[in-house]
């Protein structure tokens, strides 16, 4: 497991990583990441409830969803936050079927809470979270045939919830891209900077092989100050 403590937006963030232990089903590899996420958290005062996103590595269709459906059981209640999943093997440096991501946040001040924002009707996947001051959205994708088509309705979905959150493209901090490994990212770029002219401090981009269903070709992630 990877740990790593930083200051990032006059807060201090705790990010943590962990493969499963290879042998194990995929739903006991996921909970056995998060019990080791757990006990990580607390040694520095901090649980799970200070959650604010997570991503899901699955090496296949099979293992996404079933760490997907244990990530819901465990971080459910104050400890939802803004999630994401993926399928890529080659993300793995061992033989396990899920890896996960995980970010959490020491609140700037004692007894902050979150502020979980559904879709609606509601989905697995928060639409946001608000944490001191930080909005965490979950990962935005679409079905639809190319990916010009996607973009073009992923991000006006983004602002809009962006602007529910009381932010804006503005004062994003931070832009993640998963692209599908047929996509170039050439496109990628010329599609969001013609839609998007706003000045991100932060953007990167990582090549998936699947998501949550068939047909996606990105997913995008943001995070951006209140």
């Amino acid at each position: 497991m990877q740990k790593k403590i930083f200051q990032w937006l006059g807060r201090e963030f705790v990010a943590l990583s962990c493969e499963g232990k290879a042998g194990s089903t995929a739903t006991q590899e996921a909970r056995e990441i998060f019990r080791f996420f757990d006990q990580e958290l607390r040694g520095i005062g901090l649980s799970l409830e200070n959650t604010v996103r997570t991503r899901l590595w699955g090496r296949d269709r099979e293992s996404r969803t079933l760490g997907s459906d244990e990530r819901v059981k465990i971080l459910s209640g104050k400890a939802r936050s803004a999630s994401s999943s993926y399928i890529s093997p080659s993300h793995f440096d061992s033989n396990a079927r899920v890896a996960l991501d995980l970010l959490a946040m020491k609140p700037s001040r004692p007894g902050l809470e979150k502020t979980l924002k559904e879709y609606e009707p509601p989905i697995v996947p928060l639409r946001y979270l608000i944490y001191d001051s930080v909005v965490f959205l979950s990962g935005v994708t679409a079905v639809l045939p190319a990916l010009p088509d996607q973009l073009a309705d992923i991000l006006p979905r983004i602002a809009a919830s962006l602007t529910d959150a009381g932010s804006s493209w503005d004062k994003a901090v931070k832009v993640s891209f998963f692209l599908h490994r047929s996509q170039k990212l050439e496109i990628l770029k010329e599609l969001f900077q013609r839609t998007v002219k706003a000045n991100i401090p932060r953007t990167e981009y990582l090549f998936v092989d699947g998501y949550s269903a068939e047909g996606k070709l990105v997913e995008i992630e943001v995070t951006a100050a209140i």
